[in-house]
């Protein structure tokens, strides 16, 4: 008998938290609405989306005619976390996505993008460009409604080879909120500015 409760107990855990790391794909009006939430308000109803479809790929959800791309949410990932960046950082942005995809870990994903950049095989903005992250806690996500309560922003702005001589900017923020100069020198420098 205690047997038999143990291992029913151990089986509805199982299958507890399994329910837990369910995949939920969204229908796409609602990773359309939570991914343009990062963008600008007078920029999202034309900003372009990717998100995913019911096998899990990631595809395109809506054609934009401005200068945005958004990404939803990642229904594999813990959090909500969506994404709007410069058209013109698409090529750099959609090359990490492909080697992720390859399996390649975080610093392979750099180092062929460096190499991809140096060589002059992948193009990165010749002006500065905009990226714009918002994160927030699955507790606070209306999952009929696509909004999100208690967020957080996060702005970057891709400025390749920029140095802290060149911007003025520090290579670490020396106050909260303050703008600060991350990977300087190289090809993703970048400013970063979490209020």
């Amino acid at each position: 008998m205690k047997y038999s409760f143990a291992i029913g107990f151990f089986l509805c855990s199982v299958c507890i938290i399994a329910q837990e790391h369910e995949t939920r794909i969204l229908p796409p009006e609602i990773q359309i609405k939570t991914a343009v939430l990062a963008a600008p308000e007078d920029q999202r109803d034309e900003a372009m989306v990717y998100g995913y479809n019911t096998s899990g790929e990631m595809v395109v959800l809506r054609k934009g005619t401005n200068n945005l791309v958004c990404l939803a949410d990642n229904p594999e990932q813990k959090g909500i976390n969506v994404s709007c960046y410069s058209k013109k950082l698409d090529s750099f942005m959609a090359r990490g996505r492909e080697l992720k995809a390859e399996g390649k870990n975080v610093l392979e994903i750099r180092g062929t993008r460096k190499h991809e950049v140096e060589a002059g095989t992948l193009t990165m903005p010749d002006v500065p460009s905009m990226l714009y992250v918002l994160s927030g806690d699955e507790a606070d996500y209306n999952w009929q409604t696509g909004e999100l309560q208690n967020s957080s922003f996060r702005y970057v702005i891709y400025t390749p080879f920029a140095t802290t001589e060149s911007t003025g900017l520090p290579d670490k923020p020396h106050v909260p909120g303050m703008p600060w100069l991350m990977d300087p020198g190289t090809h993703r420098a970048h400013i970063m500015i979490t209020p």
